[in-house]
């Protein structure tokens, strides 16, 4: 497998979370790609909670999240991420936008998704970015979401291995 060129500092941001199992599921993710997780207060529920341990399982040890009081603090503490805020209402593909190394995936809530006025601030509307869904969903599960969006900036980054040149199995 060949390393990215430049050192992978990929950030995922979970903006106000809701669901302790949709956190859990994204501390898995994170652990097993080695992307940085942070979590933008309020949250929906306590880190210890239950149903958020019992999603994680034992990857808890392998990721740590980082807890920032608003949006802001987070942009303070990692000045040089650029953020891609996904979002239903987003201007492009994600899969049109070329990530960088030390990007950040920002996601909403689950209830909302990330608001208008959230949007709004900034320049936050053009670097906006959605999931395409061809079929009739409105939107896609949180930690789905996320998912999708860290393996294909891993992906872009040549952190996941040989492209498409690899010959698929036959059957």
């Amino acid at each position: 497998m060949m390393p990215p060129k430049e050192p992978l500092h990929l950030k995922l941001v979970l903006v106000t979370p809701e669901i302790p199992a949709n956190t859990g599921n994204i501390v898995r993710l994170c652990a097993a790609t080695g992307v940085e997780l942070h979590l933008i207060e309020p949250l929906g529920f306590r880190l210890d909670d239950r149903l958020c341990r019992r999603a994680g399982l034992d990857y808890w040890a392998h990721c740590t999240p980082r807890v920032h009081l608003d949006f802001e603090h987070f942009e303070s503490a990692c000045p040089d991420a650029r953020c891609l805020f996904l979002s239903a209402r987003g201007r492009s593909s994600l899969f049109a936008c070329r990530i960088r190394p030390a990007d950040a995936l920002v996601l909403g809530p689950e209830s909302s998704g990330l608001s208008d006025r959230f949007l709004a601030e900034g320049d936050r509307a053009s670097r906006s970015v959605h999931l395409p869904m061809p079929g009739e969903g409105r939107s896609l599960n949180l930690s789905t979401a996320a998912g999708i969006a860290v393996y294909e900036a891993l992906r872009q980054l040549g952190a996941l291995g040989p492209g498409p040149e690899a010959p698929c199995p036959s059957s």
